[in-house]
């Protein structure tokens, strides 16, 4: 296990980006002006918290146990293709925008995975609006677009998502915690109906279809794309996901609760050695006890999880809305202390495995 942190350059004139960071000891590069070459400082052992701000910098790393080249302008990692996530929106129930969440952002749920050349989208939370900024400049778009459930916080970005108004795009719709009793396509018809919102799907003039499976089933949603599916602890049931592409795997585990000793079996299995896991860890080991049963874990039990599973990076997910960044960053430094390597997720941020 390695600690994935930087310390920044003192230099300044840099080109705004994400921040993006690799499993592993990581290193900081920073892209300058035209012409002028990479900047790059490594240092282990940082919290994250230290680094929330950063969003001109770029990681890239050195994996435990084995060498992978840096990535330089213009040049891209040898031998392996692109597989990434990124995080569009970190929160969990409600959004909370506001001067006091802008380092972590205040957008609910939803992450941008890459496969190669293929997109995938987990969850339309409001996050799924900015992410949609960024498509509109990328069409045509053909994506697939999976939810791990459908409350509120985790769709309230679908009727918002214009690229899905655009005939030019396709997007293939998933959900696995519906059946037998309801389908997706009925379920966002709802959603976008009278008298909740003025338009229906119909609106909607993108080639869309919509599937429906069951927990534990293996999707393959495309050639090379391997996608185990587990059955997870919240109210009306949730979904969670394992992509395996490349040799890699990231798995993305919320809305869930944690058992009340161990770890649950299921997900224990989706998640065994995972080199990403992003973990519903809404809620502190003092906030928990008042809220047993509302479906949502703590960091610690994330951490307990990944230990016991083999997780490579531990991801910090699904933040409590009430949480401001002071307290992210106090979360972030006591995470970081506890298992070196674990990220605190915030708006903007790139993982590779």
């Amino acid at each position: 296990m390695c600690a994935v942190c930087i310390t920044p350059p003192k230099q300044a004139n840099c080109r705004s980006g994400d921040l993006r960071i690799t499993a592993g000891r990581a290193v900081a590069e920073r892209t300058g002006t035209a012409g002028e070459p990479p900047v790059r400082a490594g240092h282990a052992g940082t919290a994250w918290g230290v680094v929330a701000s950063l969003s001109s910098y770029t990681c890239r790393a050195r994996g435990v146990g084995q060498e992978r080249p840096l990535e330089t302008a213009g040049k891209g990692l040898a031998k392996t293709q692109e597989f990434w996530v990124k995080f569009w929106g970190v929160r969990g129930s409600i959004a909370c925008p506001g001067p006091s969440t802008v380092r972590y952002g205040g957008n609910t749920s939803c992450l941008e995975m890459r496969c190669g050349d293929r997109r995938l989208i987990f969850d339309a939370g409001t996050g799924l609006r900015v992410l949609d900024d960024e498509l509109r400049t990328r069409v045509p778009v053909d994506a697939d677009l999976f939810l791990t459930h459908t409350h509120f916080d985790h769709i309230c970005g679908f009727p918002f998502f214009s690229t899905a108004f655009d005939p030019r795009n396709t997007y293939r719709m998933w959900a696995g915690h519906l059946h037998p009793e309801r389908n997706l396509r009925d379920l966002l018809c709802a959603l976008m109906s009278d008298p909740v919102f003025p338009v229906p799907v119909e609106i909607m003039k993108a080639d869309m279809s919509f599937r429906d499976f069951v927990p534990g089933d293996v999707l393959e949603p495309h050639p090379g794309i391997r996608i185990r599916t587990a059955l997870l602890n919240h109210p009306q049931r949730a979904v969670g996901y394992r992509v395996e592409f490349d040799g890699r795997a990231i798995c993305y585990i919320t809305d869930t609760e944690h058992p009340a000793e161990g770890v649950d079996p299921r997900i224990a299995e989706l998640v065994a050695g995972a080199d990403i896991m992003v973990y519903d860890a809404m809620f502190t080991d003092e906030e928990y006890p008042s809220r047993v049963g509302w479906g949502h874990s703590t960091w610690s039990a994330g951490m307990r999880l990944a230990e016991e599973a083999g997780v490579k990076t531990y991801v910090v997910f699904h933040h409590d809305p009430a949480h401001d960044d002071d307290q992210m960053d106090r979360i972030a430094a006591e995470v970081a202390e506890r298992r070196p390597g674990t990220v605190v997720a915030r708006e903007g941020m790139v993982l590779e495995p």
